[in-house]
Parts: structure tokens; C-alpha cells; sequence
């Protein structure tokens, strides 16, 4: 069963970012993601929400989204994200 990762993401330094935004998409690559959403123009319909820029990645399952977040690999990576951006990320399973 796929499952989702939805992250809101707060950019504080947009031009370091984009070094993340262009390494990232191997690793997501590499535990079988691909991109669904990946920022863009939102709309709020219900509630006070007011999320930053939206990221939506299908992964084959949970389990890859969580081997996708531990690869050694991705770490020193992940490590440079925070430093550029704060986020909040669920992972959830599909239909």
C-alpha cells in the first residue's frame, strides 16, 4: 500500500535551499518516492492552517519513508535542510 509523506515546509535561507531541493530527489529516488506536490500556489478551504510551502511524496509504503529518513547517506543532507528550513512532516498510508 503506498503511503504519503506531506511535509510544510519554512524556508529561512531560500538560496542555500536550493542546493537540498537539487540533491534531494536521488534519495527520494532511491526508496522508490516520487514527487506528487513539491510547492506551488495553496489554498486554504477549512480551518486556521497556514502552511509554508507543501511537499506530497508517494513512497511504496511507511517502512520507505522511514528508511528514506535513516539512510546514512541522507544525513549530512538532512543536517543542511534544518539549518535552511524548519518543517513539519506526517506520514500517512494511502487507499
Amino acid at each position: 500500500m503506498s503511503a504519503y509523506l506531506i511535509v510544510d515546509l519554512d524556508l529561512h535561507d531560500p538560496e542555500r535551499y536550493e542546493t537540498y531541493k537539487r540533491e534531494v530527489p536521488a534519495f527520494i529516488k532511491k526508496h522508490g518516492g516520487e514527487y506528487i506536490v513539491r510547492g506551488g500556489e495553496h489554498e486554504v478551504i477549512e480551518g486556521t492552517w497556514r502552511p509554508n510551502r507543501l511537499v506530497l511524496i508517494r513512497f511504496p509504503n511507511r517502512q520507505a519513508i522511514r528508511d528514506f529518513f535513516a539512510d546514512p547517506e541522507y544525513q549530512p543532507l538532512w543536517a543542511f535542510r534544518r539549518e535552511v528550513a524548519s518543517a513539519n512532516a506526517v506520514a500517512v498510508d494511502g487507499l
